[in-house]
């Protein structure tokens, strides 16, 4: 937590405020200084004088992130300074709202279009597969082009084409933590909801790993895929975060020059994909 940096960012935006910004009277009291007192932004998060006064001279222990979030919406931060402002008090920004996003952006969907050679999907917050480019509908399943397809339902109860390897333990690991996030950060979200009820009524593994309370960050990871046309097929996987919306662009390759790399190439030249 760089409470120093915090201090002095909570300062900087108190002051960069208007009491008719948030909907403050003005009064007839001249002010000494410009923006909001600090017991008017207490008020509009919802917490004591004091509590906010020893965050702003760095005195103040952490703060959750549902203090934080009280403090963006106070402050009228934008996203990028929300993301900011967790980032300064050592937490991880949860997106606003109750539901995960699943709506990709558009130049995260642009992206996907301009990597050849490499097949890329991106997932929502409970591994939904909410975007992809033909390779990766080519290499990962047919089932994809129907939007319906959900890397958890996959690994958990083997509804279409997974990795073959010691690695799916790892991804079963993986993919818990990520949930365990997304039931905490949405809870009211139905579709999530309706996952994690099936995943806990149809697999015995999820509901153990599950209580381990698994926590992993993503990153690069090599596996291997038994494709159904291409026989086995060593991949790498790397993942680009999109934390606004907490969906991740997950980048699937072969090294180049390697037979899976060929078999890849001659399997898209054959389906007319680049």
């Amino acid at each position: 937590m760089a409470r120093q940096e915090l201090a002095r960012f909570l300062r900087e935006r108190r002051a960069g405020l208007r009491p008719q910004t948030v909907g403050l009277p003005t009064g007839t009291v001249l002010r000494r200084t410009p923006g909001l007192r600090r017991e008017e932004v207490a008020g509009l998060a919802h917490m004591s004088v004091d509590y906010y006064t020893r965050l702003e001279q760095a005195r103040g222990p952490r703060p959750s992130p549902r203090v934080l979030d009280a403090l963006a919406g106070a402050l009228r931060l934008t996203p990028a300074e929300r993301s900011h402002l967790f980032r300064l008090a050592g937490a991880t920004a949860p997106p606003p709202g109750t539901m995960a996003p699943r709506r990709v952006r558009p130049h995260v969907g642009r992206l996907l279009e301009r990597l050849p050679g490499t097949a890329a999907i991106v997932t929502d917050a409970a591994y939904g597969v909410v975007a992809w480019n033909p390779l990766a509908q080519l290499l990962l399943g047919g089932d994809l082009g129907h939007g319906t397809t959900n890397l958890a339902r996959r690994r958990f109860l083997g509804q279409g084409r997974m990795p073959v390897t010691s690695t799916a333990q790892e991804f079963g690991h993986v993919v818990v933590a990520r949930l365990r996030r997304a039931a905490e950060r949405y809870p009211d979200d139905p579709q999530l909801t309706l996952l994690l009820h099936e995943l806990r009524a149809g697999s015995e593994e999820f509901r153990e790993i599950w209580a381990t309370h698994p926590v992993h960050a993503p990153g690069h990871r090599t596996k291997t895929l038994d494709h159904p046309e291409l026989g086995l097929l060593r991949l790498n996987c790397d993942v680009l975060l999109v934390p606004e919306d907490d969906q991740e662009v997950v980048l699937v390759t072969a090294d180049p020059g390697s037979a899976s790399a060929r078999r890849i190439a001659e399997l898209a030249a054959r389906a007319g994909v680049r």
